[in-house]
């Protein structure tokens, strides 16, 4: 693009030099011979009432008004001439009077000057000079007719003279434009062909996967805009690969270590390392890795159909209420296990929400799942639920070990688990609260955390309220 862009404004300078050189000569040609003729016109004017007149009234003599004459044509540098209409040349300013040898301008034509609509001609003037002159011509009158003409003949040569210094200041003006143009080409390079070479190079690196490549264009214009947006794609698209990266190691690890089990133990009771009579206990502990595989197949199943939208949800009006109750009689039995109070403090008998009920339901479960998995012996879990304008708000909130501040953004990721949760979460697949975040979006709603650590954590999530409400 660049060798086109210079390519055009070597053209532009090719044919800006032409037009210069022929149509502004043409014009300056023009323009000198019309101001040449206009002077030339007025002072044959003046001959031809003050001078030439007085020979056809016999008020001056031929030798007077050639003394006239010749003054004149040393002023004007020019020949001139005082000629009959028969084309005799009465008196003649470059030569002597010579009254015995009359001299005729052969096929003489006072219309010649008119023809061209100048109110001049240029040329040998019917073959009466060797070069070329520019003659005016202006008529003798006397007694309401015209005796004779006052015509002026200049060299063409000293009009040429003129043209080229006049087109000699327009070349310069042409070079000095020419040059100044080179702004534009500057311009171009700076803000557009520059730009648009690191552009070029960074989307050249991309495209061979290097995502991590750094474009800087410091504009704020277009090419900036699109520097920007390009550097913010390949910034995304990195993160995306990294994500994927980091997920298929997290599912690598979580399917190899229930794999690794169960192969363990099958190959130990095929060795015999295991005795026949201890096969039962290590078959179920086989069948309970083979259902962590499963759940954790199910859940990746579920949380992709989530994120693509491929999930139907079947929105309904249910009591949020009686959905928190069934959940809370579900984790009863761990409850009294662990000595912990599972409280609920819930508005109205029952509250009307619109949503998924199942999806919901799901969602209460993961949380409250999670409050019980992360609370110590004793501790107290609070479910509420409120009214605000048209929203349900839901919280389920634990006193247990709390997330770290570092932490607190990344809970949401695919597998991921906090340093404090490692050793409290054996069995858990890292799954629960991505799936229950995709929930809540897929709903149009949000769901936010409050966790100080050591203290406990708060989950909060909207619905909007049903119609009966």
């Amino acid at each position: 693009m660049y060798v086109k862009f210079i390519l055009a404004y070597a053209i532009f300078g090719v044919f800006a030099f032409m037009f210069t050189a022929v149509f502004t000569e043409n014009l300056m040609e023009r323009q000198v011979y019309s101001e040449k003729a206009e002077n030339l016109a007025r002072e044959a004017t003046l001959i031809a009432n003050d001078y030439a007149s007085g020979l056809y009234s016999n008020e001056t003599s031929l030798a007077t008004v050639k003394r006239q004459l010749d003054a004149v044509e040393s002023y004007l540098e020019a020949v001139i001439w005082i000629v009959n209409p028969s084309g005799l040349v009465v008196l003649d300013s470059s030569a002597p009077v010579d009254v015995e040898n009359p001299r005729y301008v052969t096929g003489f034509d006072p219309s010649v000057t008119t023809v061209s609509g100048t109110g001049y001609c240029v040329g040998r003037f019917f073959g009466s000079f060797k070069e070329d002159r520019l003659s005016v011509l202006s008529p003798i009158t006397s007694g309401y007719a015209v005796r004779g003409y006052v015509i002026i003949h200049y060299p063409v040569s000293g009009l040429t003279e003129s043209v080229r210094s006049y087109m000699d200041i327009a070349y310069i003006q042409f070079l000095m434009i020419f040059l100044l143009s080179l702004i534009i080409l500057i311009f171009f390079t700076e803000i557009v062909y520059v730009p648009l070479t690191c552009i070029t190079k960074a989307t050249e690196k991309y495209a061979s996967g290097d995502m991590h490549y750094e474009l800087s264009v410091d504009s704020d214009d277009e090419m900036g805009y699109l520097a920007a947006s390009l550097s913010y794609m390949a910034g995304e698209i990195a993160r995306t690969e990294d994500d994927q990266k980091k997920f298929i190691a997290n599912v690598s690890h979580d399917f190899r270590s229930p794999l690794t089990s169960i192969k363990g133990y099958l190959e130990a009771m095929i060795d015999g390392t295991i005795p026949p009579e201890m096969h039962e206990k290590y078959l179920k502990i086989v069948l309970s890795e083979t259902d962590r595989l499963k759940g954790l197949t199910n859940s990746l199943l579920e949380l992709n159909n989530l994120e693509t939208g491929g999930m139907l949800m079947n929105t309904t009006e249910f009591d949020i209420n009686a959905v928190i109750r069934s959940v809370a009689e579900t984790f009863g039995g761990r409850c009294r296990e662990k000595g912990m109070i599972l409280d609920l403090v819930l508005t109205g008998e029952s509250l009307t929400v619109r949503a998924d009920r199942e999806k919901i339901q799901q969602v209460l479960y993961n949380l409250t799942d999670n409050a019980i998995k992360f609370s110590e012996q004793g501790g107290v879990i609070r479910i509420e639920t409120v009214i605000r304008g048209r929203k349900v708000y839901t919280s389920v909130k634990d006193s247990g070990i709390g997330i770290p501040a570092k932490d607190i953004n990344q809970i949401w990721e695919r597998f991921y688990k906090t340093d404090l949760s490692r050793g409290k979460d054996k069995k858990g697949t890292g799954l629960g609260l991505s799936i229950t975040r995709e929930i809540i979006k897929a709903h149009g709603e949000n769901i936010n955390v409050i966790s100080t650590e050591g203290v406990g954590t708060e989950f909060v999530f909207s619905l909007p309220l049903g119609s009966e409400e």
